[in-house]
């Protein structure tokens, strides 16, 4: 258990039971718990899976992998509109969570089981449905972008389409996709590290804020 963890709870003003009550269904299991993000988190060989989070009109399990669980009872919802691997398992209140236990506790070992199997793999038809003009312009041009945008995971593609075309102006499009090449060419996702201080591996920790410039 961490320290940091029960101070959160204790000082919040809303779903501090539910919240209680997922902690302790969570701590079943041989988690690493710790805040992140501001919330309690729990990681599984250093990866994080499953975070606890409290909304406005719900308390939430959230799964950083969900897409990848079964779910058969279709208990899962997407986090949000451009999610590609998270989705919440989500409680209106405490006798909800206290039913549903053993669910709940089934999803949580499933969670661990995927992460056990090592990096996973998604669908390529969730790339396919957003169109970056300007980034298809200058693939015309520089070929070797193009391969190397290619031979990126289906999921590394995705987060760059989504950040290149969540700028509304063009100049704006064009000016995040000079920005990204550089990793692109390495082979690097968006939050992937390029300086090789983080200990987060592959992912980026803000390591490289402590470089001296």
């Amino acid at each position: 258990m961490d320290q940091k963890v029960t101070e959160y709870i204790s000082k919040a003003k809303k779903w501090k039971n539910e919240m209680v009550l997922l902690r302790t269904i969570l701590l079943n299991f041989k988690l690493e718990e710790s805040i992140k993000w501001g919330k309690p988190c729990y990681a599984f060989n250093n990866s994080n899976l499953i975070i606890i989070q409290a909304f406005k009109y719900h308390c939430d399990l959230g799964f950083f992998k969900g897409a990848l669980l079964k779910d058969p009872k279709k208990k899962l919802v997407k986090a949000g509109e451009h999610s590609q691997l998270g989705r919440q398992l989500r409680f209106l209140n405490e006798n909800e969570i206290v039913q549903s236990e053993t669910l709940i506790k089934s999803y949580i070992k499933e969670a661990i089981e995927v992460e056990k199997k090592g990096p996973s793999i998604l669908p390529k038809k969730e790339i396919q449905n957003i169109s970056v003009p300007e980034l298809d312009e200058i693939f015309k041009t520089n070929i070797e972008l193009k391969k190397a945008f290619q031979a990126l995971t289906p999921g590394r593609q995705r987060a760059y389409l989504i950040f290149f075309s969540a700028a509304k102006q063009s100049d704006t499009r064009i000016t995040r996709i000079q920005k990204c090449t550089p990793k692109i060419l390495c082979g690097k996702g968006m939050t992937d590290c390029t300086c090789g201080l983080s200990r987060r591996m592959p992912i980026c920790d803000g390591s490289h804020n402590k470089l001296k410039k």
